[in-house]
């Protein structure tokens, strides 16, 4: 388990740097793909944040949950914050917030059933 927790602790740095630069980043509307429809970034914004909470607990697996998920919070909440206030195009939106908030508990309870499951 200890390797795992070293390798994520290796991951999760240069995940959240990328996440960050993504949810800051100017936004452009864009549906000329096939695959863009209404709603998308939600979907987005909870695989991204399901991945954030696997990645963040793998790395620090003895975490106590409401630490755990006052970190993801916030950072949910500031990014959106700094979306808004940035001025770049891109809003700040309530729903991305819930699903950044589901989304690191889909990551939180999949990396705990892995962890059940095969260690």
């Amino acid at each position: 388990m200890d390797k795992i927790s070293n390798i994520f602790l290796k991951i999760l740095p240069i995940y959240w740097a990328f996440l960050t630069y993504m949810l800051l980043r100017p936004g452009v509307e864009n549906h000329e793909y096939f695959f863009m429809f209404d709603g998308i970034d939600k979907v987005l914004h909870l695989g991204i944040f399901a991945m954030l909470g696997f990645s963040f607990m793998a790395a620090f697996p003895r975490i106590k949950f409401s630490y755990f998920f006052q970190i993801i919070l916030i950072y949910a909440f500031l990014t959106e914050i700094l979306q808004e206030e940035m001025g770049l195009g891109r809003s700040m939106e309530t729903l991305d917030i819930v699903a950044d908030t589901i989304g690191c508990l889909i990551g939180y309870y999949i990396y705990k059933v892995l962890v059940k499951r095969f260690f």
